[in-house]
């Protein structure tokens, strides 16, 4: 009996966990894309989840709202960060690298 409910506990807790890796895995396919538009480094490979919350999407369902930060470079010597929020499984805004102006002394 003690085993059920002790499954029953940490299937929410394992839904949760996969769906954020999920979000996670999406986020920095979405971040790398965006780095490579904005032709830019992607810095550390990776993303970092900043902020979880909860949010209606478009049809009114109650969603998990994350806010993914992540870091990019101009020339491997500076360090900028950028955000991705997804709402669900969608990315709804990102504040997009920006690209490396040319220098006008050279």
């Amino acid at each position: 009996m003690t085993a059920i409910i002790l499954m029953l506990l940490a299937f929410p807790a394992v839904l949760f966990w996969s769906s954020g890796r999920a979000a996670a895995e999406q986020a920095g396919h979405f971040g790398r894309q965006l780095c490579i538009r904005a032709g830019v480094q992607w810095l550390d490979q990776s993303v970092h989840q900043v902020k979880l919350g909860i949010q209606r999407d478009d049809s009114g369902r109650l969603r998990w709202k994350r806010i993914y930060q992540y870091e990019y470079s101009h020339d491997g010597h500076d360090r900028y960060a950028a955000t991705i929020t997804l709402i669900g499984g969608r990315a709804v805004s990102w504040v997009e690298p920006v690209a490396k102006s040319p220098d006008p002394f050279t």
